[in-house]
């Protein structure tokens, strides 16, 4: 379905830290090219059915990574789709949210897993990176960032609006800096870059080609079009909550 969303409602839907990102945009549709990433399906019935609100990624057969500031209850639905209509499969799980998650620019652990009570057996997981990997990276590495979120942002008399189809997005960007617990990764389209926006919260920034996720989609600027800001997996403090619920590179 495509959804028109104002920016206020936007920042409505997800008010996490200041800026909250979500989507994948001046990126191209993703396909069957990243079968693991999914969207979280929305609990409530709106006037033309469910839609995705967040991304994530299979991490195992039995656990789908994505972002605290997602919870929407103890029972979440995941879909796969790469193209989500209401009515889709989806598959059902229960939310689990590291305890310590607050809106802290230092260390937000903003990171949650939804655990299936069944294997998905169709879906080869994603990998995780191995402790501190991710510290000295060169400042001309790729990411390749998925998600479900608004795939265009315009900017009329109404304002900023932000569009959205529930379709699984692709996008590359170049590194911009390292921080203890950040990637921040350029997706400024004037240097050939693209990234996410608000509706990937939660979804993966994959090490070049890799299948490897580096970090999750969390925040970034405004109208999303300068800097996606993702929360990385490879520290002590990301690695403390996923060890209770996956076997750690």
């Amino acid at each position: 379905m495509r959804r028109l969303i104002t920016a206020a409602a936007a920042l409505a839907a997800l008010a996490v830290l200041p800026s909250s990102a979500g989507a994948i945009t001046y990126g191209a549709p993703d396909g069957n090219g990243h079968p693991n990433v999914g969207g979280l399906v929305s609990p409530t019935q709106y006037g033309d059915g469910t839609w995705l609100y967040c991304s994530g990624t299979l991490i195992s057969p039995t656990v789908f990574l994505t972002a605290a500031h997602c919870a929407e209850g103890d029972r979440v639905g995941v879909s796969f789709d790469p193209a989500y209509q209401a009515g889709d499969a989806v598959s059902y799980g229960t939310w689990h949210a590291d305890p310590l998650y607050r809106k802290s620019q230092t260390d937000p652990h903003d990171i949650a897993v939804v655990v299936f009570p069944k294997p998905i057996k169709s879906i080869t997981p994603a990998r995780l990176p191995a402790a501190g990997s991710l510290a000295n990276l060169s400042s001309s590495q790729r990411f390749t960032s998925v998600g479900y979120g608004a795939y265009e942002v315009t900017n009329g008399p109404g304002g900023h609006q932000f569009l959205y189809d529930d379709v699984r997005g692709v996008a590359t960007g170049t590194l911009n800096a390292i921080n203890p617990s950040w990637l921040r990764i350029s997706m400024n389209p004037a240097t050939g870059n693209g990234g996410t926006c608000y509706g990937d919260s939660g979804g993966p920034n994959f090490l070049g080609t890799t299948d490897i996720v580096a970090a999750t989609t969390i925040t970034g600027d405004y109208v999303c079009r300068a800097t996606n800001v993702d929360y990385r997996l490879d520290t002590a403090s990301a690695r403390s909550f996923l060890k209770t619920y996956v076997t750690l590179p």
